[in-house]
């Protein structure tokens, strides 16, 4: 097919007139059964180079994709044009992915996105045997290197099936960040000697871009007001940890700004309802981490503006090419301190697990009778999720575990005489990242034009100027807040309380607030030293911030009943303090909440699954007569993963209670809490969210459930479970039988059946 045939069938089904020269060039050697690695920016249309070969081939189309937002979106435009496409992701369910498997193996999808992590599903390794593959695509193909920007152990399994393929058999690897040494890499690895590799014009002619130096966080909070209400359209704020998502959100709403905050850490649907709002311009801006952009479908992202710079010129490039992608104006904006080092340092500091921790996945493999699955890995550890991920791709790699499949499942073993692991690679791989970290430091305090910079420093060395930068214009920046601003930055931080997005109908839950988060002021260091300095009780100043929390967050509720956890390690400092509580907002204190059984510190757990295990069925009330109908103000000290707190309602729910709220000095900051940590990568959740923006449904607005409510839907809701249902239940679950339908045959609900099954098992 020639160009001019092309370009006819082009205008037919996409209804665009011709291509772009390195678009066609990259269609060309696709349609010839080619392999080809495109680097283009951000808004060129690389998704144009597979989606049009899509729809020449016989066959499917499969896309790795890292971005569930794109799969969205492209799904929905091919559609549009009459295109069968369709995705499959984590936001689906099981059955609806199924059926879309089904589909493709009958050959009737032409274009199907996917993500790299579903390599490691049985069922899809079983269906994919059935496609009729014409063409594989690697979305965000830097991922595929270690020297990549965004590394991720998945993509090495798009690696593995490349290598299956025929030699003539066409892939397509694209991404808009590559520097030569990662190029070089991914050509490697789907074999240089047969991959074309194009490289375009990463030049964005209608940024502005400036960095905006200041002293403060303060004076930052102050100048991006200032900012917003003088720049027009849309557009992100990117900040560097989660907890700043909402503080920077919840301050530009209090100053009347349409804000809103987001992270990975929120639910699928919760993600979708604002970037769907993001695209219909219900917001002035989106306060986000690096989470929010990628793959979304908004070219007029009028603004991007950083608190916090990135690890590396590559992964600033990458954000900002989310803005302009119409090519009109657009401003690029850079807030800087010297001291904000801090955070990149770290997130390279603690990228790869600790030596440590790779021994003890090591050790549970080496000490169990048979091969291990992730879950078992992840509680015999005691290691995040996210962590055990790493090292296991670590440890296969390096030829010291290996996998096995049991059944659907897929388990890991250590391999006999397997070598020593070798952390040389790991500490080469760091020191690249801070050099990394370097150049970008070098971008913000050099003299070169800012576009010319990061050009150059991908591997575009065309030497062009943009002339409008703050170095071309010679307009440099220093922000501090005026007096009045000042003032409302005070006035904000004085009445800001976190969130405790914890809420269950069903537990009678609802969510609650703390004082102040853990590692965010000096109030975790008067409670560290109340706990385990022999500090004494709580001091009053953490009782009047508690109590302004409670005053602003539950003032619309009466309280019948105040109380409190009871203790693990710290004595009585809880008691005292809700005592304490109950006396100035003079609501009756109960002490009848005690432990059924002995729990370590939720500290020490470093994942989920301890975390609640430790707490499971810990908790009972010796008076539970008085708590009927109440409404239940519930104190603690700290607020980690939650699990505490869920095992209590779910133990106070069974007593008929009209309504449970925490309240508690201090939210930890971690990825799960881990007060150890007072930083958080944006890495997707292992269980529900935490941290979201400061606005609370009031209880009068929230539905309650009672246990004859709950039984008129699952019969045997809260009821005991007797020896016999015990042996039953084991005795199917062994035979295969699904946790749906056991919850069908004993007439209780999922959770309850998942419950049982863990403690028995």
């Amino acid at each position: 097919m020639n160009r001019t045939e092309a370009e006819q069938k082009l205008n037919q089904i996409f209804k665009l007139t011709s291509f772009y020269s390195e678009q066609w060039t990259t269609v060309d050697k696709i349609l010839r059964g080619e392999r080809v690695l495109l680097i283009h920016r951000t808004g060129f249309g690389k998704s144009l180079c597979y989606q049009f070969p899509a729809t020449q081939f016989d066959g499917i189309t499969v896309i790795f994709s890292p971005l569930i937002a794109l799969m969205r979106d492209q799904v929905s435009y091919l559609k549009g044009l009459g295109i069968s496409a369709e995705c499959i992701n984590s936001e689906q369910s099981s059955d609806e992915n199924m059926a879309i498997l089904d589909r493709a193996s009958q050959n009737k999808i032409k274009i199907l996105y996917i993500a790299p992590e579903r390599q490691e599903n049985i069922e899809w390794i079983e269906t994919v045997r059935n496609f009729k593959l014409s063409l594989i695509v690697i979305d965000e193909a830097h991922c595929i290197s270690v020297w990549g920007h965004d590394f991720r152990p998945a993509f090495k399994r798009i690696v593995d099936l490349v290598k299956l393929l025929p030699i003539h058999f066409p892939v397509l690897a694209v991404t808009a960040t590559a520097t030569e040494k990662v190029a070089e890499d991914i050509t490697k690895q789907l074999k240089s000697d047969d991959i074309s590799y194009i490289r375009g014009c990463l030049l964005r002619d209608n940024f502005k871009i400036q960095v905006v130096r200041v002293d403060r966080e303060e004076d930052k909070l102050g100048g991006i007001l200032d900012f917003i209400k003088n720049l027009s359209g849309t557009g992100f704020i990117y900040t560097g940890t989660r907890v700043n998502t909402d503080i920077y959100a919840n301050f530009l709403i209090s100053q009347g700004i349409k804000a809103i905050a987001y992270s990975a850490g929120l639910e699928g649907e919760t993600r979708k309802e604002i970037e769907l709002k993001l695209k219909n311009n219900e917001y002035k801006c989106v306060v986000s981490t690096n989470a929010l952009g990628m793959g979304i479908d908004k070219k007029d992202v009028r603004f991007i503006i950083h608190t916090q710079f990135p690890q590396s010129p590559i992964h600033y490039y990458q954000e900002i090419g989310r803005a302009g992608r119409d090519g009109k104006n657009t401003d690029i904006i850079l807030f800087y301190n010297p001291s904000d080092r801090e955070l990149p340092d770290h997130f390279i500091n603690t990228a790869r697990p600790a030596r440590n921790q790779y021994e003890k996945v090591i050790d549970a493999l080496k000490h169990s009778q048979e091969p291990l699955g992730e879950r078992s890995l992840v509680k015999k550890s005691n290691l995040k999720q996210t962590r055990v991920r790493v090292i296991k791709a670590d440890l296969i790699e390096q030829g010291i575990i290996k996998e096995v499949v049991y059944g659907k499942r897929k388990k890991y073993e250590y391999q006999f005489n397997a070598p020593d692991l070798d952390f040389s690679s790991f500490e080469k791989l760091r020191k690249f990242r801070c050099a990394e970290l370097d150049k970008m430091i070098e971008y913000i305090e050099g003299g070169t034009c800012r576009m010319k910079y990061l050009r150059n420093y991908l591997g575009d060395k065309t030497d062009i100027s943009c002339g409008k930068c703050d170095t071309c214009l010679n307009k440099k920046v220093f922000w501090k807040n005026s007096p009045e601003l000042e003032l409302e930055v005070k006035k904000f931080y004085d009445n800001y309380f976190p969130a405790l997005n914890i809420a269950s109908e069903k537990l009678k839950l609802i969510n609650g607030v703390a004082a102040s988060y853990y590692g965010f002021s000096s109030i975790g260091t008067v409670i560290h030293k109340c706990k385990y300095e022999r500090g004494g009780y709580f001091p009053d100043s953490l009782l009047k911030q508690a109590l302004r929390a409670y005053r602003k967050y539950f003032q619309d509720i009466k309280f019948d009943l105040v109380v409190f956890v009871p203790p693990t390690e710290s004595k009585d400092l809880v008691g005292n303090f809700a005592e304490r509580i109950s006396v100035v907002l003079k609501i009756p204190i109960s002490h009848n909440l005690c432990k059924a059984k002995e729990t370590k510190p939720q500290k020490v757990f470093q994942n989920s699954w301890n975390k609640k295990e430790n707490v499971d069925e810990a908790f009972d009330y010796k008076n539970p007569e008085e708590i009927e109908g109440k409404n239940i103000l519930l104190i603690d000290d700290i607020f980690d993963s939650g699990a505490t707190i869920k095992e209590i309602a779910e133990t106070l729910a069974q007593y008929k209670i009209n309504l449970l709220a925490p309240l508690v000095i201090a939210k930890t900051i971690g990825n799960m809490g881990d007060t150890a940590s007072v930083l958080s990568l944006d890495t997707p959740r292992e269980n529900a969210p935490e941290e979201s923006t400061i606005q609370q449904n009031r209880a009068t607005k929230v539905r309650i459930y009672t246990v004859e409510d709950k039984r008129k839907q699952d019969a045997n809701a809260y009821k005991p479970w007797t020896d016999e249902d015990d042996k039953k239940l084991i005795e199917l679950h062994n035979a295969g039988m699904n946790v749906k339908d056991l919850s069908e045959c004993f007439k209780r609900n999922k959770g309850a059946v998942r419950s049982r099954l863990k403690k028995l098992i």
